[in-house]
């Protein structure tokens, strides 16, 4: 039976991760992966990541994480914002890797078709730490921690004025899209839909940069089967609202070192009978 895996946060940056990208294969030749995010800073390289696992799996789904949209001193593509995003698109579509920007690949199991749907929402500060009320408050605490995400230097939301407008774009667009769906889901988002899994974090403060609480009923009201998340790097299963949640974060090299398990492999989302997929 082939499956539908997913994994996230591959950050083939680190030689040691780029080693376990360049090893990964399908168990059945019909199985797809979704990639949550966070595959690498520079569009070579995740165009040589998304490139090496499409030739691979049947199909590949990528959801952006924020060190895609990072524009770095020493990347070539000076690309920033909006621009870049489409850019990534544009290097996805040619490997034919589905995007956010298209149909949704349908995927055909025993309990009926589920489109599986790559979001790209970002976050807008709306996880705020304990005894915060605005994000001017919550930043000034994170700063104060010296806990800051590296997106508030080189994530630029070109043409928007902030980050959270371009959220709230992003949120406007994916929901109405979303609602004309007729059948089930599986969401895949770079970040968690609700707030819960960030309640973990050794720096709690970190949430702020996790998501946005525009997205709290999605997995109710779109019916999902399952939600796929990373960005946290804290692989692991939880559920909310009756629905299961996988995280399914690689992480950095220094991470899934002292992990009793080690680095982390794709793990299984849906396990159905081997049928054609299509899109929606």
């Amino acid at each position: 039976m082939s499956t539908l895996y997913g994994i996230s946060d591959l950050h083939v940056g680190y030689r040691e991760n780029r080693e376990i990208v360049s090893k990964l294969e399908p168990d059945e030749d019909g199985d797809w992966l979704i990639v949550a995010g966070d595959v690498a800073e520079t569009p070579a390289a995740v165009e040589w990541a998304l490139g090496t696992l499409a030739e691979r799996y049947a199909k590949v789904i990528w959801s952006p994480g924020n060190h895609e949209l990072w524009t770095t001193a020493d990347d070539p593509v000076r690309l920033r914002g909006m621009a870049r995003y489409e850019h990534l698109v544009r290097i996805c579509r040619d490997l034919g890797v589905a995007t956010p920007e298209d149909p949704y690949p349908v995927w055909n199991g025993p309990e009926g078709p589920v489109a599986v749907a790559p979001l790209f929402l970002l976050y807008d500060y709306s996880f705020l730490p304990e005894g915060t009320s605005t994000k001017e408050e919550g930043l000034e605490y994170a700063h104060g921690t010296g806990i800051v995400c590296s997106d508030e230097f080189v994530l630029h939301p070109d043409p928007y004025p902030t980050r959270e407008a371009w959220c709230e774009a992003r949120v406007a667009q994916t929901e109405r899209r979303l609602a004309a769906l007729e059948m089930p889901t599986v969401l895949v988002n770079h970040y968690p839909l609700v707030r819960e899994p960030t309640r973990i974090l050794r720096h709690p403060e970190f949430a702020m940069w996790c998501g946005t609480e525009r997205t709290a009923d999605w997995h109710t009201r779109f019916r999902a089967a399952a939600v796929v998340y990373g960005h946290l790097h804290i692989p692991r299963t939880t559920w909310y609202d009756g629905v299961r949640f996988e995280e399914v974060s690689l992480g950095y090299p220094r991470e899934w070192r002292i992990r009793q398990a080690g680095p982390s492999r794709p793990r299984a989302v849906l396990s159905p009978r081997r049928d054609a997929g299509g899109a929606a």
